[in-house]
């Protein structure tokens, strides 16, 4: 974690679904697009396009307006992408599509954004041996750092410890940032944040994705740390102020 702030590829990961990795990806990219950084926002695997909800791609374009969005592959289920392929009989995309993808993007862009879908090991798809990948092997294969979208509610610090312990066993540099944090916010809220805070990156705000896209993307520097290129600096100022 550079006080320049991380550049080239990063995963946006998180301990489980709707744990908020849209809305984290999408203030990860305004602070770099505020920091005069070019940034790009990748997406693996898109399921649940048939249920008529906005892409993750259309979110973060309309809230943070980066250089570059782009999804590899859509599925209409709402599962698991390798799982939603099977059902809906669609090639699963291989490690090495995404991989050669997402460098490609990043040799055009001084950030990259690659955000998964649900937890850490969920199956994204196809090695060429058979076997399925996880966003942990895209972030080993890409050399990248991974942001951690955690929760900030009851179970989180296990969800939470899990997930960093894995990346750790393979490598790879990671942060916390809560994707939620309450607008009243309750002892467990308080108590988890203190365990939180030696890992943490970023907090947002409840409600963010709300936000009109120019309120958002002025407020979201506050929301995160240098090493995301925002400005948050003294956990001991942010938690005196909500």
């Amino acid at each position: 974690m550079t006080e320049l702030g991380w550049r080239g590829p990063v995963l946006v990961t998180g301990t489980d679904t709707d744990v908020g990795k849209t809305m984290v990806t999408a203030a990860v990219a305004a602070c770099a697009r505020a920091a005069g950084l070019t940034v790009a926002m990748v997406k693996p695997g898109q399921t649940g396009t048939a249920t008529g909800a906005p892409a993750d791609e259309d979110t973060v374009a309309r809230l943070a307006a980066p250089t570059t969005t782009r999804t590899l592959a859509n599925y209409p289920d709402p599962l698991a992408p390798l799982a939603a392929a099977r059902v809906a009989s669609l090639e699963p995309l291989e490690l090495y599509t995404a991989v050669d993808a997402v460098r490609d993007i990043a040799k055009e862009h001084d950030l990259v954004l690659v955000e998964g879908a649900g937890g850490l090991l969920v199956p994204m798809g196809l090695r060429p041996s058979g076997e399925a990948w996880t966003v942990a092997d895209l972030a080993v294969s890409l050399g990248a750092p991974a942001v951690v979208v955690t929760r900030a509610g009851l179970g989180t610090l296990n969800h939470t410890a899990l997930t960093l312990e894995a990346l750790e066993r393979r490598g790879v540099p990671a942060g916390v940032v809560v994707g939620a944090w309450p607008a009243e916010p309750e002892l467990v809220h308080w108590a988890n944040f203190t365990e939180l805070v030696p890992h943490l990156l970023g907090a947002l705000p409840d409600g963010a994705g709300t936000m009109d896209p120019g309120v958002f993307q002025r407020s979201a520097p506050g929301w995160l740390t240098p090493a995301l290129h925002g400005v948050l600096d003294d956990w001991r100022t942010w938690a005196d102020d909500q």
